[in-house]
């Protein structure tokens, strides 16, 4: 136990011997390390003792406090290789017994002393010997703590790699999404495009055609003007007899004028029109919602998930992934990404190349690590596995509807190809659920959007 003069010596942050002190505004020394990471931690600069603010953000040095640390550590260092240390302070003579009450070695002297009466004493050899089994055994739960925290060190810096992977695999995946998007827009404006152009050559021709046509109307009249003005000009035996035939070309020619044809122009809307809308409805074609999405972060170290986190499979190797808490670890399972806590909810999943499945809910405290998972809060069907893991279905099926019905306390599986009732499980829920998938050896499963059969 260190001694009171020592404590005069301890920085009140980290209690050791000062290191490098520095003297605060408010008369407080503090080791300058220690000072700088409360200062990060709190977020502002104040005492750690006394809690009033600091005036400067780089304190001076307290060289005096340093001095005497210094000199205290070289003394206590003398006495320890000189051996002092065994010899009472008091009376000069050896520390022979150990005070239970104090803490402290004493001598005979101390011990017939008013100041330890009534005090127990023991030998300082056996208290000693105590003394270093406690701390042996203290030291060992140590070392194995160092051991277990080095390999937790590891786990974690796995986990970082881990995650830089994943960022870099989404941030891929989801160029690759938005690049078909893209793709599809670029595509659509082209056809858009394409189509008024087409659209633009078609009335063109027509107008092109109609002033063609125009033309010779203006040509046929102006001849027919030049050969009235001629004849007028002729003689009157003449002019009588070819007035019958010039007045019937007159008369021809006085024909109603062509009217600009009906449909003429562009039609506008129909490429303007919401388009946005007629686009996005165009777009639903190459876009599925697909009800649940997997939470890869809580799949079997052996399953795969598909890019689009619709499917599954058991690759039977065990992938360099983190052992998080959220991860299955020994049943080949995996959960939705969304729970629900209230509501009717419906999905589909694809079983037809499987041997073994099990789906089902479950609720979100349900223990997913060791062999417990199936004990409680699960409401499931299972295909090639035992009863005890939810409600047996003997035949093959290509695909099962799960319909959950939070609020009136119903899980309903069907085979939705023949619309054949499977089982209902009848609870009342009070735990957000989950869709969970199991997917046994040579199995595979796919979600898909509910769609009436």
């Amino acid at each position: 136990m260190a001694s009171s003069a020592e404590y005069d010596y301890n920085c009140p942050v980290c209690c050791e011997i000062f290191k490098t002190p520095v003297l605060l505004s408010c008369s407080h020394s503090v080791c300058k390390e220690c000072l700088q990471q409360f200062w990060r931690t709190k977020k502002t600069q104040e005492c750690p003792v006394c809690r009033r603010r600091s005036s400067k953000e780089h304190p001076p040095y307290n060289l005096a406090l340093q001095n005497l640390c210094d000199s205290f550590l070289t003394e206590r260092n003398e006495r320890r290789s000189s051996g002092s240390e065994e010899i009472c302070s008091l009376h000069s003579e050896k520390l022979k017994l150990f005070c239970l009450e104090d803490k402290q070695p004493v001598c005979l002297v101390c011990f017939t002393s008013e100041q330890h009466d009534n005090h127990k004493f023991r030998p300082i050899s056996e208290v000693v010997s105590s003394y270093k089994e406690e701390l042996d055994t203290a030291l060992e739960s140590l070392q194995e703590k160092l051991k277990k925290r080095g390999k937790m060190k590891g786990e974690f810096e796995k986990t970082v790699q881990h995650i830089k992977s994943q960022a870099e695999h989404t941030e891929l995946h989801i160029k690759q999404q938005f690049e078909k998007l893209h793709q599809f827009l670029r595509d659509e404006e082209e056809a858009t495009i394409t189509a008024l152009r087409e659209e633009e050559e078609q009335k063109k021709q027509m107008m092109k055609e109609k002033l063609e046509e125009m033309n010779r109307h203006i040509s046929a009249l102006s001849h027919t003007i030049r050969d009235t003005e001629e004849m007028m000009k002729a003689s009157d035996v003449c002019f009588l007899k070819e007035f019958p035939v010039t007045m019937e070309r007159v008369q021809i020619s006085s024909q109603p004028d062509p009217q600009t044809p009906s449909g003429a122009l562009i039609h506008v809307p129909r490429y303007l029109g919401n388009l946005p809308f007629r686009v996005w409805k165009k777009m639903q074609d190459i876009v599925q919602n697909t009800p649940v999405i997997l939470d890869p972060n809580t799949a079997a170290p052996y399953l795969v998930l598909s890019d689009d986190l619709t499917s599954v499979r058991c690759s039977g190797n065990n992938q360099l992934i983190p052992d998080n808490p959220e991860r299955f670890n020994i049943y080949p399972c995996v959960l939705g990404s969304e729970g629900f806590n209230s509501g009717t909810h419906c999905w589909d999943v694809e079983v037809k190349e499987s041997l073994r499945w099990i789906l089902g809910v479950t609720t979100a405290s349900n223990q997913r690590k060791g062999s417990v998972f199936f004990n409680t809060d699960v409401w499931s069907v299972t295909y090639g596995c035992s009863d005890r893991y939810g409600f047996g279905v003997k035949q093959k099926l290509e695909r099962v509807r799960v319909d959950l019905d939070y609020d009136r306390g119903t899980v309903s599986f069907s085979d939705p190809v023949t619309n054949t009732h499977l089982h209902t499980f009848t609870t009342s829920f009070t735990h957000t659920l989950f869709p969970f998938f199991f997917c046994g050896y040579s199995c595979s499963l796919r979600i898909l959007a509910v769609n009436s059969q």
